[in-house]
């Protein structure tokens, strides 16, 4: 199974109310980052043990590690968790920015360093967290 396969057999595996936010979702980020690279990560380690709830993602980013060392992971992730989705923004270099900046006008939503939460895209303001989508997009630009 592809990656795009895999991320539509993910959204499409989530509850009604879930996978219509997902789907809509997914196209936001699509239509704001046409050419990216897509991401499927079942939320396994390599023992097959779930560590993590599946991840969709989406373009590139380079982590660095303290000992110098760096991975290639996604820029813009999201996830179904057990109350909502998260959608996270990588590559912010100040950790209080997203919280600052939209956490007030994104509506019913928990906004930390990387990661914005919420229970269904109807509790937020879909523009507010675009906003915020598109700002991670520039970092890496």
């Amino acid at each position: 199974m592809n990656t795009q396969e895999q991320i539509k057999e993910y959204i499409t595996s989530q509850p009604e109310s879930k996978r219509t936010d997902m789907q809509k979702l997914h196209q936001i980020i699509l239509e704001l980052m046409p050419a990216c690279k897509l991401w499927f990560l079942d939320g396994k380690n390599s023992k097959n043990k779930t560590v993590s709830n599946p991840n969709i993602g989406y373009g590139l980013h380079t982590i660095r590690y303290a000992d110098g060392t760096t991975k290639e992971f996604y820029q813009i992730g999201m996830s179904a968790n057990t109350t909502g989705i998260s959608v996270y923004i990588l590559g912010i270099d100040d950790k209080t920015y997203l919280s600052k900046t939209f956490g007030e006008k994104i509506g019913k939503a928990s906004v930390t360093g990387y990661c914005i939460k919420f229970k269904a895209l109807k509790d937020i303001h879909i523009e507010t967290l675009e906003a915020a989508i598109q700002f991670g997009i520039q970092q890496e630009s």
